[in-house]
């Protein structure tokens, strides 16, 4: 095993416990409400389109929250990730709500040994798992791997420089900010482009003054890409 691997599965045995007794990953909500789903599913929810019937596995599904809201949408699912801690809170969790979900140990690059070629519709994999990775280009062959012809792959992801920021501290230096560091505003342009495409932003002239920054970090950390691709 790698040492990039060894860490982080390390990182997340440690953390699986702590993320599913956490108010945030809603175990209790999960169990008392057939009906609830993810902030993160329901966030793809419009965008994911009818799931019903439809095979699909989460890769990098730590502790299952988001597989079983795939599931409660209809899709029969399966989960993998390389935590055997994460995988015992998610099946927790599957049996606390009596939901069949096939789970499996394996490092997402040997997901296709265990899972078979061409066995699922959909590839889902969430928020936070392509950063990771070593290597996105192995990990794409892989994927297209798992899907069947005419199967698609959905992945909402955030930006690297977005997950690098923290949003409790201002920068060191002479500047002053009104906000802690995101997206400041008219730093994002198109090629050939003489406007801002960042959300929300205002032009920053040689006179404006002290950097601003128009969007505060939690806003901009929504600003993910989203993408299907059929294969």
């Amino acid at each position: 095993m790698g040492d990039y691997l060894a860490i982080n599965k390390a990182l997340r045995d440690e953390r699986a416990p702590a993320h599913a007794a956490s108010a945030d990953y809603g175990f209790d909500r999960f169990i008392g409400d057939p009906d609830y789903l993810s902030g993160v599913v329901r966030f793809d929810r419009p965008r994911l389109g009818d799931l019903t019937g439809q095979r699909g596995v989460h890769l990098q599904c730590h502790i299952g929250t988001d597989t079983l809201s795939l599931t409660r949408l209809g899709a029969r699912m399966t989960g993998v990730d390389f935590s055997s801690a994460a995988l015992n809170q998610a099946r927790r969790l599957a049996e606390c709500t009596d939901t069949d979900i096939d789970f499996h140990e394996a490092e997402v690059y040997t997901a296709v040994d265990i899972l078979g070629l061409e066995a699922f519709d959909l590839v889902y994999t969430g928020i936070g798992a392509l950063c990771w990775l070593p290597e996105a280009a192995l990990w794409a062959r892989f994927v297209a791997d798992l899907l069947r012809p005419g199967g698609r792959l959905f992945i909402r992801e955030g930006h690297p420089m977005l997950w690098s920021l923290d949003e409790t501290s201002k920068p060191r230096g002479s500047s002053t900010w009104t906000d802690p560091p995101a997206v400041p505003s008219g730093s994002i342009r198109r090629a050939g482009s003489s406007g801002s495409s960042s959300p929300g932003a205002s032009s920053m002239g040689p006179s404006s003054g002290p950097p601003r920054w128009s969007t505060p970090p939690a806003r901009a950390l929504d600003f993910f890409a989203t993408a299907q691709t059929r294969f």
